[in-house]
């Protein structure tokens, strides 16, 4: 058999929840009023402070990035979802598939940063409030999501790369609801060391530098918000690092899971590994808008006089 003829498939075949099969149609109500929620709180947001002013400064500015992330992330996946669990939809091209697949780590990778960024305009808005606006002026904010971007880009671009270059002799059916770049590796045949590595590589330098960073400015935070003198002070402080907190866990904890299972989580049913991979891409895009949109005074009032 001439090796190049199943180099490529013309389409892989995605299977949803592997082992749910039969209930997936009732799963997809849930996940499509979750999308809704999502598109309508993260363009409400964008819409919001694109439109007022007062809302320009450095917090509101990585607000809209992360509702814009958001975006990308839960429209590259529901869609084709939803067309799998009712439509029984599930061929997807190998071009859309590796598109889609750059499109959910890339976003992802930027949803870290930003994350991060959020956490570092906390921290000098709460321990060095004078400095505030000369320290994360416009430009600056803007100069630091392009390089979100830009990383995002630049570390996931590689595994479309190598993947490309894979044979995938006659395996096509992908254990999964969307294309994910591990689930596509262990398809491939042949020696896959470098995806694997690059991979782990990837994950750990992005989860491990970002989480570094996060956990010591709000080290810090915590620090400083326990020494404020007045108590309202003290609890207007908590009250916003709680929301943040809230959003990182929601958007880590599922992250780290999904990474792990595929590494290591032999023993962890397949289902319940696929619906919390679901569920990492829907539930920080749907939570987001609802977190800061009623927790942030400014933004809740705007809202209330639309």
């Amino acid at each position: 058999l001439n090796s190049t003829a199943f180099s490529h498939p013309p389409c892989f075949l995605l299977v949803g929840i592997p082992g749910l099969e039969k209930e997936q149609f009732w799963i997809a109500f849930p996940f499509c009023l979750m999308y809704g929620i999502a598109l309508l709180g993260n363009i409400t947001l964008l819409l919001l402070i694109r439109a007022e002013p007062s809302l320009h400064e450095p917090m509101y500015l990585f607000l809209a990035m992360l509702a814009f992330t958001d975006l990308v992330l839960s429209t590259a996946t529901l869609p084709k979802m939803l067309g799998i669990f009712w439509l029984g939809l599930r061929e997807i091209g190998f071009p859309s598939c590796l598109t889609q697949m750059f499109f959910i780590h890339a976003f992802s990778t930027v949803e870290s940063g930003v994350l991060m960024a959020m956490a570092l305009d906390r921290y000098v808005a709460i321990c060095c409030p004078l400095w505030h606006s000369s320290i994360l002026s416009g430009p600056v904010v803007g100069a630091l999501g392009s390089l979100v971007l830009v990383r995002g880009v630049l570390l996931v671009s590689p595994t479309c790369f190598l993947l490309r270059r894979r044979h995938f002799c006659q395996h096509h059916v992908i254990p999964h609801s969307y294309c994910e770049h591990m689930a596509l590796v262990k398809l491939a045949c042949g020696d896959t060391r470098a995806n694997v590595i690059y991979g782990l590589f990837v994950a750990f330098l992005v989860s491990g530098a970002d989480l570094a960073l996060i956990s010591v400015s709000y080290a810090m935070i915590l620090r400083v918000v326990t020494r404020l003198p007045s108590r309202e002070a003290r609890l207007k402080a908590f009250n916003t690092c709680t929301s943040h907190l809230c959003v990182i866990l929601a958007f880590y904890i599922p992250a780290l899971f999904t990474f792990l299972t595929h590494r290591f989580g032999q023993g962890i049913p397949h289902h319940i590994h696929i619906m919390v991979a679901n569920l990492y891409l829907l539930v920080p895009p749907t939570l987001n808008p609802i977190v800061y949109g009623v927790r942030t005074k400014k933004l809740w009032d705007r809202v209330v006089i639309l």
